[in-house]
């Protein structure tokens, strides 16, 4: 426990840091390499599995997919929007000549997965930093926005936990992951709709004037539920390749995409909710 609250300190500062000193830019890279790193983990996990995904254009097609709406905001092409199915083209005729019959299929699917699941869900975190031209919306409540998704989706996290091991009775899912209770499940929602509410109080000077604390609350309880179903969404995964963490790069943690895996469905739901352009 205490390797994961340092590790979480550690990162919660990085982000901070990214973002005072780099601003919208240096937010977007960061989601860019989160992307990029996640899927890297991805792809090991299903090649695990058997699947043989095609890794490394993986990874790359999946950094443009992300970063799409910032690189077209700022080169005026429009081939950056059309990524996904470019790749999809290039792996349709990699397969033909780079996979034997019977893993075909396998590779196709598990690597297009992986650009939809990884980079094109994390790409509406930086559809909400990039600032807009005429935007209603200022570059710091921009970045005050994301930052409000990624600490409801993480703090669900972390209410869940340490709910789970003060009162936790009823198994949730045991046969997908094991630890997770309905308290802490009912505990991680609770302290979501408090971190949201707190967000929303202190950058209220930059926020929307809708985004006032009791909306925020309740924009924040489905993300939170959400965040618990990305999660269990992952352990899916690895208990398909047969691997209890996604890697070991994170001391306490685990692996980025372990990092990752609650901001993955959470990114487009809160883009939704927020009603960003």
């Amino acid at each position: 426990m205490g390797k994961r609250i340092l590790s979480t300190t550690i990162l919660w500062c990085l982000v901070f840091a990214t973002l005072w000193f780099f601003r919208s830019t240096g937010g977007v890279v960061l989601v860019g390499v989160i992307s990029v790193l996640t899927l890297r983990e991805f792809y090991q996990l299903l090649a695990g599995a058997g699947l043989a995904p095609f890794s490394r254009f993986g990874m790359t097609f999946g950094g443009l997919i992300t970063l799409a709406p910032w690189l077209q905001l700022h080169t005026g092409l429009p081939v950056f929007s059309h990524a996904l199915p470019l790749a999809l083209i290039v792996f349709s005729i990699r397969i033909l000549a780079e996979r034997e019959p019977q893993t075909r299929v396998e590779a196709l699917a598990s690597t297009v997965f992986g650009l939809v699941y990884v980079a094109l869900t994390l790409q509406y975190l930086v559809r909400v930093i990039t600032p807009l031209p005429n935007d209603v919306v200022s570059e710091n409540g921009r970045l005050l926005l994301c930052l409000w998704i990624i600490a409801v989706a993480k703090f669900c996290d972390v209410g869940a936990l340490l709910t789970g091991m003060a009162i936790g009775r009823h198994k949730m899912a045991p046969q997908i992951s094991p630890k997770k209770t309905w308290e802490g499940a009912i505990g991680g929602v609770a302290i979501s709709m408090g971190i949201g509410a707190l967000v929303a109080w202190l950058g209220r000077a930059h926020l929307p004037l809708q985004m006032t604390p009791l909306h925020a609350a309740l924009l924040a309880a489905p993300i939170a539920v959400v965040a618990i179903v990305s999660d269990l969404v992952e352990s899916i995964i690895k208990r398909r390749a047969a691997i209890k963490d996604s890697g070991a790069g994170i001391p306490g943690i685990g692996g980025i995409f372990d990092l990752s895996d609650s901001l993955l469905l959470t990114a487009p739901l809160g883009f939704f909710l927020l009603g960003l352009p």
